[in-house]
């Protein structure tokens, strides 16, 4: 190759590189920087930043379904040679460092998603200076209060900060927020109430509270949020009535409320909700019956404990996948199409109907405890208020379940086994000592199974009866049946065994529930965890217990609070190990040592009288004794006569009777 053609050729290499040089994409170095400063914060071991020009190519890959690394940049700028980020994405990562200031030096971030890690911190004031659009912190350990510079982001859209320790009143400046269309602030710590100037956020879609201390009144103003699609109050300390404005929101497809204390009101005007999926009205002191357009709603999935009456017309309901009425004061017919449902999860338990007379506990919908007092003699012991003993035998005192596990020895008894999955349901044990009715479906995931089961090591020092557990996704009630009268000790054993022991997100659980005995509460917001010290750390609660009748109750309740989502959809409500009951008073009396004294000494009483009364009559040898007494040692001026075989004397008994005594002679052969 000639001179010429190799310097050519060098020149047109020069050319080439210059010219991709020239239009390469890069990060300025500013935000170069500061990505480094937040990798480092949140101890973010998924970027590779060097000291090279940094591209936003290299960010991106998926680690699993949940678990993603995404940076999105815009490189529009300067004829498409300057990249900026405008996205950033880290969920799922489990990143356990502090929440970064320095993504308030990120100019053009539009969506910042660190959900389901580990970050603590409080929410920086620095965010006010972003254009973000959506902002969510769910799942992780933020503290604090929301800052009101977050009311400052006006192009807001998304605020998740769902599942964290946030806490203080909601700010009132959130009310600027009036693009948002996601405001999700569940199970954290919030105290206060919805404040009046929210009415504001009319662009609102879907709104969660639920699992927060909020108290008051559901604001008449809500039927303001017409574009409202899913409202979440349950688990609040809120009150009634639910606001008749409600009928306003028309797009609703999930509302769930429970748990309202105060006055009673109407069943609430859902008519027009034609895309209702879910709708639950737990505890809510609703009266009246249920509209018949109720059964019309084509999408609709789960039915809360609602109203006080409920009649059937005739319609046809079979469109309700799950229908929960349980706990509240139902009268009239039993549905028959309700009673032969085998393909949807129904329960009527726990109301007052009289109609039809049932003569079996074994039917697909849960009806326990679900007939007026009234109906005792025409209907099944099951079906009856407080669960009389169907065998009219008080034989049993104890109690011993090993729940959702097999048959197991533990502290020198035998557990029986609970290892039915059965969901919304009335199980009897094969013993027939104790059943239990468990009511629900979990949230966002139905096919959850009843029961859980760990093959991890515990730190428990009996560990095998804390490796099983029994969940419900609302209400679990387990009963002790024909149980004597009397005062007995119910001790339940509780472990979690759902949630990570590490510093990760699936650690951030927060499982809470009420604990009744007898309908007493005894126990709110339990918290496993909380009380054993850690997960998979046995415990047990002692309480005392009354049988009044027959038949023990221990309710396990699930108001709302707490996360449910963590670490996985469906991961919340009651769970209970195992469950002993022991009687406080002797069930097989025996003599005491002051009765065996008493026996003792009465019966040698009874002995000495007898052997002195067998004395007196001459039968152990006191006769002899007692006829010379009678006739002064036979005093011959006592003699009164004379026979062949001695003589007979005159003698005065004690008591003044007068007798005859025959003296024998020694040359006799009578007597001895």
């Amino acid at each position: 190759m000639g001179s010429s053609s190799l310097l050519l050729l060098l020149f047109l290499c020069f050319f080439c590189l210059s010219h991709f040089t020239s239009h390469a994409q890069h990060i300025p170095d500013d935000e170069v920087k500061t990505l480094k400063m937040i990798s480092s914060k949140l101890k973010n071991t998924y970027w590779k930043l060097g000291q090279s020009p940094t591209s936003c190519t290299g960010f991106n890959y998926t680690i699993g379904e949940i678990k993603y690394n995404n940076v999105t940049c815009n490189c529009t700028f300067n004829a498409s040679t300057v990249c900026h980020v405008v996205s950033i994405e880290l969920k799922g990562l489990d990143l356990n460092g502090t929440l970064p200031k320095e993504f308030g030096d990120l100019p053009y971030l539009q969506v910042l998603d660190l959900s389901c890690n580990y970050i603590n911190g409080s929410i920086p004031t620095s965010f006010r200076h972003l254009p973000l659009t959506i902002l969510s912190l769910y799942g992780n350990r933020i503290y604090g209060s929301i800052p009101p510079e977050i009311s400052d982001i006006s192009t807001l859209e998304e605020l998740v900060l769902e599942s964290n320790q946030l806490e203080g009143n909601l700010p009132i400046s959130l009310e600027k927020l009036t693009n948002l269309r996601r405001l999700v602030l569940s199970a954290n710590n919030f105290t206060g109430t919805i404040l009046e100037s929210f009415h504001n956020l009319k662009n609102l879609k879907d709104f969660r509270i639920d699992g927060n201390n909020l108290s008051g009144k559901i604001p008449d103003w809500i039927g303001n949020w017409t574009q409202l699609e899913s409202l979440y109050l349950q688990g609040t300390s809120m009150e009634g009535p639910i606001p008749s404005t409600i009928s306003q929101l028309k797009n609703l497809s999930e509302l769930i409320i429970s748990d309202l204390s105060g006055p009673t009101t109407p069943f609430p005007n859902l008519e027009y909700m034609e895309n209702l999926i879910r709708l639950a009205m737990r505890n809510c002191s609703i009266t009246g019956e249920i509209p018949e357009y109720i059964g019309n709603i084509e999408n609709l999935k789960l039915l809360g404990k609602i109203p006080d009456t409920f009649e059937d017309k005739g319609r046809d309901r079979t469109k309700l996948d799950n229908m929960f009425l349980t706990n509240n004061s139902l009268t009239g017919e039993v549905p028959s199409w309700i009673i032969l449902d085998k393909e949807n999860h129904i329960d009527l338990s726990y109301n007052n109907f009289t109609r039809p007379h049932l003569d079996s506990c074994n039917y697909p919908v849960n009806l326990i405890s679900s007939y007026a007092s009234s109906t005792r003699n025409m209907i099944p012991w099951c079906l009856q208020k407080d669960l009389p003993c169907s065998s009219g035998k008080l034989e049993y005192y104890s109690l011993y379940i090993n729940c959702g596990g097999e048959e197991v020895p533990f502290e020198r008894e035998t557990y029986e086994k609970d290892d039915d999955k059965e969901s919304s349901k009335f199980f009897i044990a094969t013993s027939d000592k104790w059943a239990y009715s468990s009511t629900g479906v979990f949230l966002g995931r139905q096919d959850n199974d009843l029961v859980a089961k760990t093959t991890s090591s515990l730190n428990s020092k009996n560990e095998e009866i804390y490796q099983t557990a029994r969940l419900a996704p609302i209400s679990l009630k387990c009963y002790g049946l024909c149980l004597r009268k009397g005062h007995y000790k119910v001790r339940l054993y509780f472990a979690e065994i759902m949630f990570f022991s590490n510093h990760t997100f699936g650690s951030l659980g927060k499982r809470l529930f009420d604990i009744s005995i007898q309908g007493t509460v005894v126990r709110n917001d339990f918290n496993i965890m909380e009380e054993a010290g850690g997960v998979g750390k046995g415990i047990y609660e002692d309480c005392d217990a009354t049988v009044e009748g027959s038949t023990l109750e221990i309710h396990l309740y699930w108001s709302g609070k707490g996360t449910n989502s963590v670490p996985n959809k469906g991961v919340y409500g009651p769970l209970i190990s195992a469950i002993a009951v022991t009687p406080k008073f002797n069930p097989n009396p025996r003599l005491s040592v002051g009765g065996i004294i008493g026996i003792v000494i009465t019966s040698c009483v009874v002995l000495a009288l007898i052997l002195l009364l067998l004395r007196m009559k001459g039968y152990l040898g006191g006769k002899d004794i007692e006829d010379k007494d009678a006739t002064n040692n036979f005093d011959p001026a006592n003699k009164i006569g004379e026979g062949g075989v001695g003589p007979v004397y005159k003698g005065v008994l004690s008591d003044g009777s007068v007798i005859a005594v025959k003296q024998l002679s020694s040359k006799s052969n009578q007597g001895n």
